[in-house]
């Protein structure tokens, strides 16, 4: 079993809070914008990192990170992509490989809106952690925890983050 931390949209933005909420975890995953590669250094540092760059993140980041991620951790498929809309509204650079192969998870970020959705069609978990950084309109910032064992998801946690 692995417990996983997965945020998005920090926009360069350091919350110490991160480290704090992760500290269960086994692996982190950002789902885009990372705005910084002191932010994407600080994350993999704590621990091991998966992450795909987002529309604001430069040539850095861009250079470290994929903009499509598809990878297996305990059983299950995962796709990761910054802009990647959610069931029923997937983005026309995601549907085609979605359809084609659908993992067992996709998780998208850039909306800075939580959404967690099961995708009957697809047979597919859809994530979408929200916003954690404070560049954008979301009022409240938030990460996600779960874990994955033997390709099943569970014990699922939106942490709220003040301010």
């Amino acid at each position: 079993m692995k417990k996983i931390g997965l945020l998005s949209d920090t926009h360069g933005y350091w919350d110490d809070k991160y480290l704090r909420y992760f500290e269960p975890c086994d692996e982190i995953w950002h789902a885009g914008d990372i705005g910084s590669s002191d932010v994407a250094a600080r994350l993999a540092a704590f621990r091991p990192l998966r992450a795909v760059y987002g529309n604001i993140d430069g040539q850095e980041l861009r250079r470290l990170f994929p903009q499509t991620l598809r990878f297996e951790v305990e059983g299950a498929e995962v796709l990761m992509k910054h802009i990647g809309g959610y069931p029923g509204h997937y983005d026309p650079s995601i549907r085609g490989s979605l359809l084609a192969r659908p993992p067992k998870l996709f998780v998208s970020g850039h909306s800075h809106i939580l959404k967690v959705k099961y995708d009957k069609t697809l047979g597919m978990l859809h994530i979408n952690p929200g916003a954690a950084g404070i560049s954008g309109f979301h009022k409240v910032r938030t990460l996600v925890r779960f874990s994955v064992d033997k390709g099943v998801f569970s014990d699922l946690e939106v942490i709220e983050l003040a301010g």
